[in-house]
């Protein structure tokens, strides 16, 4: 399966920037970001769904790392299905609380 432009668009301008970045280039970046994360319509595939991963910041980036992380998780199979190594993207860490949580049902 192909990875559809909108994906790419929004992977070549991640990852997702910091709240604590408050340079003004930094506000053209989140808005750039951020239509370029809406363009994006879900179900993702599984291969969408792999590079979207890549793309967390450290933080909740205003709100923008939830909705990618709905994204992610819209794919038919889980991203990452297995613990993380320590120190891994508190995203990541998330993905993987979730994902078990799910097997836990």
């Amino acid at each position: 399966m192909t990875v559809r432009s909108e994906v790419h668009d929004f992977v070549r301008l991640g990852p997702l920037p910091s709240e604590e970045n408050n340079a003004e280039e930094g506000d053209e970046a989140f808005d750039a970001l951020e239509l370029a994360l809406h363009a994006i319509e879900m179900p993702v595939t599984d291969e969408e769904a792999q590079l979207l991963v890549e793309c967390f910041g450290n933080d909740e980036c205003f709100g923008l790392a939830w909705t990618l992380l709905h994204l992610v998780e819209s794919a038919p199979t889980s991203v990452v299905t297995s613990e993380p190594p320590g120190g891994s993207n508190t995203w990541v860490e998330t993905l993987w609380v979730r994902y078990r949580n799910t097997l836990t049902d």
